[in-house]
């Protein structure tokens, strides 16, 4: 049972009041869910304000220029929205929404359906078609939600549909990026292979340029003869692997699942970390037809497409109006995403060489590991098999190393910086961190294990510089 329904019929009951929209929807398809979007005859405050007091939830206004209430349950999972009603019956209400699958309606008390579009033989031909011609044109952001049903529903799209949309696709830039942000958020973070599906759909129906044109502007660029892509078409792949990886993590070894759940912890903007790391796989390689040139013997190359793309992703996200945090942390991921990559070359390891890989990725040692991987099962070239069986024999191993800095941190310092800075003579500043990180590189390389051995190697450096 829908928790948010269940509480309105337990408060509401006497009025006129519909249920309407997603909650409809999805008792018929038997989707579980605990929010409803309730059309009400009367006065939506008063009745917000009931639903609130009578369950002990908030209420507060959502819209004061469309007269919405929000009444949400306190530390809780359900929340139901109180909207007046449009027009002088249910069926004119109905009749200004924007797909027949959410302009259903029913009596909040229970009783006949109201269907006045088709909406429930739509559901059966599990097909998406619009209420009317312009319905998109009332709110181009119905385009992205369009999108975003197609994939979490796994709905086609009526052929009706298709140009009505694209006419719409390019007002979507004049729609506020917070609510732009939350339609691209579901399609990201859609199950299944419904992702790369959501976005190649943004694509086709022209909404993917005024959202996110870092991919559109990716069309047509070619790569290497290592990929088997362009630049858009392994972004897609690449985003594909991670969900893949998600879904099954035993590519990544004996760590794959300790790595999963690093990847379920929250993060930012209501995203998991693997939620975020799904925006890390779109963007990883944003700058590439920025820096994309070739060496005078015609081999490709986009050196600094890392840096720059870091820099692109985190723009991307600005613009989205992403928090901070999130901003920062798919920097990371772009910025890091090639280190383990350049290391194959060097295997075997050095303690040296994992340590400058684990503080360098810090804190996306672990997250970064699995976007490595993702973006190597996506390039499918040139000795293909070969690359792919080495890059994962040693993420494989930097992921046990990740997942151990990521509970334990770097090791204990031998010595304290005033300490050392003491012992030595010398002020505090840019020469005493890098003593202080030549130390904790040779501690985790296990070539010093006491303060004796601190002082002296931090002698030894002074002395050769």
């Amino acid at each position: 049972m829908n928790r948010g329904l269940a509480a309105a019929r337990a408060a509401l009951t006497g009025e006129s009041v519909w249920v309407v929209g997603g909650a409809v929807r999805d008792e018929l398809l038997g989707r579980p869910g605990d929010d409803v979007d309730i059309v009400v005859a009367g006065g939506v405050e008063e009745l917000a304000r009931r639903l609130g007091k009578a369950k002990g939830a908030a209420a507060f206004p959502l819209s004061e220029a469309f007269g919405a209430w929000r009444v949400s349950e306190r530390g809780g999972t359900w929340q139901a929205d109180l909207m007046p009603m449009e027009g002088e019956t249910i069926e004119q209400d109905l009749a200004r929404r924007d797909l027949t699958v959410n302009a259903m309606a029913q009596p909040l008390e229970g009783g006949e359906l109201v269907d006045p579009f088709g909406g429930r033989a739509d559901l059966e031909a599990r097909r998406l078609r619009l209420v009317s011609a312009d319905a998109l044109e009332a709110d181009p952001l119905r385009v992205l939600r369009l999108a975003r049903l197609a994939v979490e529903l796994g709905f086609d799209l009526d052929p009706s549909v298709r140009e009505p949309a694209r006419r719409a696709a390019p007002r979507v830039a004049d729609v506020s990026a917070e609510r732009v942000f939350v339609e691209l958020k579901r399609i990201v973070t859609a199950p299944g292979p419904a992702p790369w599906l959501g976005i190649a759909l943004l694509d086709e129906l022209g909404a993917l340029e005024p959202v996110l044109p870092e991919l559109t502007a990716q069309q047509g660029v070619d790569q290497t003869k290592y990929h088997h892509l362009d630049v858009y078409g392994h972004t897609l792949d690449a985003l594909t692997k991670l969900v893949e990886l998600e879904r099954d993590p035993s590519p990544l070894g004996e760590h794959g699942e300790a790595a999963a759940g690093v990847l379920a912890e929250p993060l930012a903007d209501d995203l998991t970390r693997g939620e975020a790391l799904r925006f890390g796989a779109l963007l990883h390689d944003a700058a590439k037809p920025q820096t994309r040139g070739e060496t005078p013997e015609g081999r490709v190359t986009f050196i600094g497409h890392d840096e720059r793309g870091a820099e692109l992703a985190r723009d991307a996200l600005r613009r989205l109006r992403a928090s901070e945090k999130l901003q920062a942390h798919v920097a990371s991921l772009t910025r890091h995403h090639l280190r383990l990559g350049f290391l194959v070359h060097r295997t075997p390891l050095s303690r040296r060489d994992v340590h400058a890989y684990l503080r360098a990725c810090e804190p996306v040692e672990v997250d970064v590991t699995v976007l490595s991987v993702a973006d190597r099962l996506a390039t499918r070239g040139h000795k293909a098999d070969e690359a792919i069986a080495r890059h994962l024999e040693l993420a494989r191993e930097l992921l046990g190393e990740a997942l151990r800095w990521r509970a334990a941190g770097p090791p204990e310092p031998l010595v304290r910086g005033d300490d050392l800075a003491a012992e030595l003579g010398i002020e505090p500043g840019p020469e005493l961190g890098r003593l202080l990180d030549e130390l904790e590189a040779a501690q985790f390389a296990g070539e010093i294990a006491t303060q004796e051995d601190a002082v002296a190697r931090a002698r030894e450096v002074l002395a050769s510089t």
